[in-house]
């Protein structure tokens, strides 16, 4: 093909050319919108709790707060195993491929064939008005001139079969004139960065879920232990009002009464041990764990983790930049917003640049020669004249689209605010119950024990030992239960700060 073919000849196309090169981008440019700030983390100057919140910066890997080795290591293991966050980043690779495929628009197409063809035309058909002859005669034109057509061979009629060869490219480019390409591009990529924080978000969401798990079970195991302790107590009991009714003390009420204590506080082992054990089944889940597989490694009973003196919470202005939500949400708006030009774009006309080359030959031996060369260039245009409100309608659905998409997102920062105002007046408060339960622990044990010395005294009744008892058992499991809240409150805490996400990415899941 001749290069020439394909210079610009004229001032104007060199100006359309310059146009397009340059481009313009019709539709809004999209700005990052501007949030306030309430004044929420002031609540940590009046925080009355011993575990405070402070303005500093926040610790990413957050659960390491609660200093448990084997919570670390759990969470460790999350980010690679966990198969929503697996699932999640799939979709991430998806969307970056759709991100590559809207890229494909803004430049050339190029395509090469080959073909190989026996062909016959019909006599009877087109032909016939070339002036080729059924019975092998030629035939005056339809326009009665000299005769035209392809001559049959000795003693055949009509036209004969031939072969044909040809190979070439086809090239074509839209210019983006409009910037309806550059648009597509810069959706399809505020897309990718939304699909990249649904990842982060689930990340989170399953760390937060590991950890609030792996408290559920150390509580549950402290509260066996407290169980067993407690009927430990109401055994010994029952042995001692035995006693006193073998040497004519007290009757069998009191052992009948101690016997459904112990008997009572017994009932409660199993629900326990099956919470402790589903509770196992859970983590393996988040882990990717068949059932039983982490009942060797999570079975040994420990204590729940306590809170450190300080919980770091960052900055008010870092909230929008950390939260995945907010993030997702603001690409989301941005994506919207391109769509907008992308529909503009519609209205104005589609220049494209087409061209073809290649050659063809009756004959494989000289298809490659010179002569055979055939090649066609020119732009093409198109311009929409009536779409029956198509493209009035699109606009219209894309511009009320990017408004729901920025009020979703005003709902979502300020959603993000209240989660963070309530999580810290739930720390706090659920600080002060929990001493306020230590106490009422260690009264009703110094309860417990003159109870216990005036019974044997014969001064006090047993059914009054019986409800000390409780009262002991009740505030133990309401302490230990506190102290399990105070650190889901810690966890919920960390998770509405937006932490989590940073610190450890899936493979192929660095933030580009």
């Amino acid at each position: 093909m001749n290069a020439r073919a394909f210079s610009i000849r004229t001032p104007a196309c060199a100006a359309l050319l310059c146009a397009a090169l340059a481009g313009c981008m019709v539709g809004p440019n999209f700005d990052h919108p501007q949030t306030a700030t309430p004044d929420v983390f002031d609540r940590t100057q009046s925080a009355q709790a011993s575990s405070k919140a402070v303005e500093s910066r926040f610790n990413p890997d957050w659960w390491t707060l609660l200093d448990d080795p084997m919570l670390n290591a759990l969470e460790q293991e999350l980010a690679g195993a966990n198969l929503d966050v697996a699932a999640a980043s799939a979709r991430l690779r998806q969307s970056r491929a759709g991100q590559r495929i809207a890229g494909a628009a803004e430049y050339p197409t190029l395509d090469a064939a080959a073909s190989y063809n026996r062909e016959r035309g019909s006599p009877n058909g087109i032909l016939s008005l070339l002036g080729v002859n059924p019975n092998g005669s030629p035939l005056q034109s339809a326009s009665g001139s000299a005769p035209l057509g392809v001559a049959p061979l000795p003693g055949s009629k009509g036209s004969p079969a031939y072969d044909l060869y040809q190979f070439g490219f086809d090239a074509s480019w839209e210019l983006d004139i409009w910037g309806g390409a550059r648009r597509g591009v810069e959706a399809a990529t505020a897309l990718t960065e939304a699909s990249y924080e649904d990842r982060n978000a689930v990340l989170l969401s399953a760390r937060a879920e590991l950890a609030r798990n792996y408290i559920e079970l150390r509580d549950t195991q402290a509260l066996l232990r407290i169980a067993k302790q407690n009927l430990e107590i109401a055994r010994d009991a029952t042995k001692l009002t035995e006693v006193r009714v073998h040497e004519g003390v007290t009757t069998d009420l009191d052992v009948a009464n101690a016997s459904a204590q112990a008997e009572s506080i017994e009932s409660l082992i199993p629900t326990l041990e099956a919470r402790s054990d589903t509770t196992i089944n859970a983590i393996g889940v988040l882990l990717a764990k068949e059932p039983g597989a982490l009942e060797e490694r999570l079975g040994e009973p420990r204590d729940v983790p306590g809170l450190p003196a300080q919980v770091p919470i960052g900055f008010p202005s870092e909230l929008a930049q950390r939260r995945p939500d907010i993030r997702r949400a603001d690409a989301q708006l941005h994506a919207a917003t391109a769509a907008i030009g992308m529909a503009k774009a519609d209205f104005y006309p589609r220049i494209s640049l087409n061209g073809s080359a290649g050659f063809q030959s009756l004959q494989l031996s000289n298809l490659a020669d010179w002569a055979s060369g055939q090649f066609v260039v020119g732009p093409s245009i198109t311009l929409p004249i009536f779409e029956g409100g198509r493209l009035k309608g699109t606009l219209q659905l894309r511009e009320a689209q990017q408004q729901e998409a920025a009020i979703l997102y005003k709902r979502t920062v300020l959603q993000a605010w209240r989660e963070v105002d309530d999580a810290l007046i739930v720390y706090n408060a659920e600080q002060r119950r929990r001493d306020r339960l230590k106490a009422v622990v260690s009264l009703n044990l110094r309860a417990l024990s003159v109870a216990q010395q005036r019974y044997k005294a014969g001064a006090l009744d047993y059914l009054d030992v019986l409800n000390v008892q409780r009262q002991l058992l009740k505030a133990q499991s309401d302490l230990e239960q506190s102290e399990a809240d105070a650190d889901v409150n810690l966890i919920t805490l960390c998770k509405v700060l937006g932490g989590g996400w940073e610190s450890t990415y899936a493979q192929g899941d660095v933030p580009h």
